[in-house]
Order: C-alpha cells, then structure tokens, then sequence
C-alpha cells in the first residue's frame, strides 16, 4: 500500500472515531468502549521479530540475524517471516516446526511482551475517549501470568493504566480458548454500562461484539489476525490505526 492510499484509509477511518468519541462524551460514565490489546492497540510484530531473531542466533541462521518488524507483512505467518528476512521456502518448511515451537514458549509470556509498540494513534484515542468520562475496558486474550508484562508495556506506550474508569480483563488461563474467554467478557461489560463500541482486530471476536451488541459501533482493525477465514458481518467498520486523532482536530473540541 503507497502511502497516499493509507493516508485516504487514515482520513476515511477519522469520521467512524469521531462518531465515537461523540457518543463517548453524550452517555459519560454510562458508557464503555472495549479495545482488545494484540494487533488492536499494540503492535506485536517487534515482539514476534525478537523471538526469531533468538531462534536464529540459537540454530545458526544467520538470515535470521536482521529480522525486524517489517518483515512480518503476511499475519502472523512464521515461514513467510523467515522468506522475508532471507531464507529459501525449503529451509523455512523444514525449520518451521522447531521455530514455531520456540516462538510458541515465548510469545505468551511477560518477558516478550514488552517487545510490543503502540498502533499509531492508539494511546491517544484511548485517553481522548476516558477523557469523555466513558469506562475504558481493555478485553484481551492475554493469560493472567502475562499481566505485569502487560503492564509494563502499556506504561512504556504511554496507554492509560488500569484505575478508576479503565478496566484490564486478561483470560484467567492460558488453556481456556480466546473464542470462548471474549464471550464470556461481554457478560462483564454488560456489567459495566452501555457498550458504546468495541475495536478488535480478530473478525470472529469482532462478529460476537456485532451480535451481542447490535447497537453498538463495532470496529475491526485491519491490521492482522490468525488467518481464519471470517467474513466481517455487514455493519461491521474498518478503520487501519487511530493516526487520524493526530492529523485532524477532533469534532466538538
């Protein structure tokens, strides 16, 4: 994607955060807006680039050496990683089972996660939103064992931490499937108040927000996610980062 397109994308999505920081501000504490964390506010990519860079350094692969954030442009696809930093599809096939157990020991843990960098945007739009009074409730597939590096991370991102009107809601176990631990979430966030919207970049989890919560702003981030193939339910929006927040002035300020 040139820069110009993702520039139009950015501008288009500015009206879909607008929207809901309009709404934010009419229902004040009434009202909740849920993020998820990976691939919705955070970018994991440099985590991801860490953890093959330690596999090639432990086996050898020198291709491996530079890997960076940029070379995971397919999703989180470990092989098309490895071609992208240097390696021939056949030695990726053939490593891949090791290096996808070696990535699977280290990704979901604390220590990794605070590789993570913010979605342009993301921290602020987070703040602009508690700023209308409405309760902002992180919903994420990250284990309870991944909280403090969690935490760190928001810190070292400038995210708004955990407090008054800001809810963290991890899954309490590592074994409990994503599908099943969102749902259950949004018995908590019905809880809470009146959702306003909800951003995720999973289309299944975006879907069950749709369902369950018709009347509220359901926003897909287009950024990656674990490649099942989910169509996005009609009313669902799209929007590539928070960046417009920072290119435009916000309606009503």
């Amino acid at each position: 994607m040139t820069r110009g397109m993702e520039q139009e994308r950015a501008l288009q999505s500015a009206p879909i955060l607008e929207g809901v920081l309009a709404r934010a501000r009419a229902m004040g504490r009434r009202g909740v807006v849920v993020f998820d964390l990976d691939s919705t506010v955070f970018d994991n990519r440099p985590r991801q680039a860490r953890i093959l860079r330690e596999f090639g350094a432990q086996h050898s692969i020198d291709a491996l050496a530079g890997c960076s954030a940029s070379h995971f442009n397919s999703g989180w696809d470990l092989r098309a990683a490895m071609r992208n930093c240097g390696m021939s599809s056949a030695e990726a096939e053939r490593v891949y089972p090791e290096a996808k157990e070696f990535w699977f020991k280290r990704f979901f843990t604390s220590g990794y996660c605070v590789e993570d960098v913010a979605i342009r945007g993301a921290p602020q739009f987070v703040k602009a939103i508690a700023d209308t009074g409405a309760i902002v409730c992180y919903v994420t597939g990250r284990p309870e064992e991944m909280k403090k590096g969690t935490l760190d991370a928001m810190r070292n991102c400038g995210f708004l931490m955990p407090g008054d009107n800001v809810h963290l809601i991890l899954k309490p176990s590592p074994e409990m499937g994503d599908d099943q631990f969102k749902r259950e979430a949004h018995r908590q966030l019905m809880k809470l108040g009146t959702l306003i919207a909800a951003f995720d970049n999973e289309p299944t989890h975006v879907n069950d927000y749709r369902r369950t919560f018709p009347e509220a702003t359901i926003v897909h981030l287009a950024t990656d996610h674990s490649g099942r193939p989910v169509a996005l339910l009609e009313g669902v929006l799209s929007v590539p980062h928070f960046g417009s927040m920072l290119e435009r002035p916000i309606a009503g300020e």
